[in-house]
């Protein structure tokens, strides 16, 4: 019998956790003033102009140690974004991120995502069993994630957020070039930040435990 130490175990979970989650992405959208500041000797009294309905892309991504599963843009066939429901994660599991992982080794990978209910119906879950079989975590699933906790899934407090300070940068015009700018921004995220972001994600999980659920100090989770 093999035995683990803790460290170990975390490194195992770092290696095949991965984590799942759809974001918008709006035309017309802007980098985050927390991380863009402009500096002037008067008050420009700027706005920011925002249509009411804006035209935008929804983006799924799949985020673990062996790098970002690149961007699928959920649409029809005319290029325009759709509402994720059932039927089309269904279809994105079994025409994408099936083939995008089928070199891997599937028989460790723990899936995660969050309970959004075309993520867990029973069709669904279906479809996720007989290729990750117990290794789905999720509501609903045989190990269940806790629901609102967006500090705890990688994809929430870093990727779309970096994705989006970098895709707004150039102010895209067109749904092609927010596209061209989101396949961008993720292609040039190191594997170094990567693991980074996992390792912090350990410690998050960590302190959970510790704290045996319960709420936690906000500054714990700065990464």
């Amino acid at each position: 019998m093999v035995v683990y130490t803790l460290e170990q175990r975390w490194e195992i979970l770092r290696r095949y956790f991965e984590n799942h989650d759809e974001a918008h992405f709006e035309l017309g959208g802007y980098v985050n003033k927390q991380n863009c500041r402009i500096w002037g000797t008067e008050n420009p009294h700027a706005f920011i102009k925002k249509p009411v309905h804006p035209k935008r892309v929804t983006v799924w991504c799949g985020f673990w140690s062996r790098g970002i599963i690149r961007p699928f843009f959920l649409e029809n066939e005319q290029g325009v974004a759709v509402t994720v429901n059932g039927d089309r994660y269904r279809a994105m599991l079994n025409e994408f991120l099936f083939t995008e992982i089928e070199e891997e080794d599937i028989g460790n990978i723990w899936f995660q995502q969050d309970g959004a209910t075309c993520h867990t119906a029973d069709a669904t879950l279906d479809v996720l069993r007989p290729i990750f079989e117990n290794r789905i975590i999720s509501r609903r699933a045989d190990v269940v994630w806790p629901p609102r906790s967006c500090d705890l899934t990688p994809l929430d407090y870093y990727l779309w957020g970096a994705v989006k300070d970098k895709c707004y940068a150039d102010k895209p015009e067109t749904i092609d070039n927010l596209k061209d700018n989101i396949r961008e921004a993720i292609g040039e995220i190191q594997l170094h930040t990567i693991d980074n972001v996992l390792k912090n994600w350990t410690d998050r999980v960590g302190y959970c435990m510790a704290s045996r659920g319960s709420h936690l100090n906000e500054i714990i989770f700065h990464h």
